[in-house]
């Protein structure tokens, strides 16, 4: 997997939506995990674990990293379950530029014993009965599939 150098990055921003995932992870008693992110976009919002799908790594694969890397949990599986768009003029570089960002929505459920750690993009968890208001997961639907 290769991580893309900060300039090459906004020059990709500038012409293309950006693959991401979302993990949202549930807890034994049903609640879910937000992070209170530090970094832009959503920058002070209460938010699931989520980013960037590098070259060469699957979506799933970019979901269980993220979990690791996030919040130090361990993951016996995610299934994906929509996708998210966010589309917006607040840029993580600060740039005038609009950011769009489209992400498959994993979920897992977390073993409660296990301790979070955050990493740098974040500065405070809780478990929360409900996900954040402006998170419209657009849920897959197979039946709905079948039928066209």
């Amino acid at each position: 997997m290769s991580f893309i150098q900060t300039e090459t990055y906004k020059q990709i921003i500038e012409v293309l939506p950006i693959l991401c995932v979302d993990v949202v992870i549930k807890s034994g008693q049903g609640k879910y995990l937000l992070v209170k992110r530090e970094n832009e976009p959503k920058r002070g919002h209460w938010w699931v674990i989520g980013g960037r799908v590098l070259k060469g790594e699957t979506c799933e694969e970019a979901a269980f990293r993220k979990i690791r890397e996030e919040v130090s949990l361990n993951a016996k599986a995610v299934y994906p379950i929509g996708f998210f768009e966010l589309v917006t003029g607040v840029h993580p570089f600060g740039l005038e530029l609009q950011y769009h960002a489209v992400s498959i929505v994993y979920e897992t459920l977390i073993d409660d014993s296990q301790e979070v750690k955050l990493d740098s993009q974040s500065v405070a968890w809780i478990y929360a009965s409900e996900l954040p208001e402006d998170f419209n997961i657009k849920y897959f639907n197979a039946c709905e599939l079948v039928k066209k």
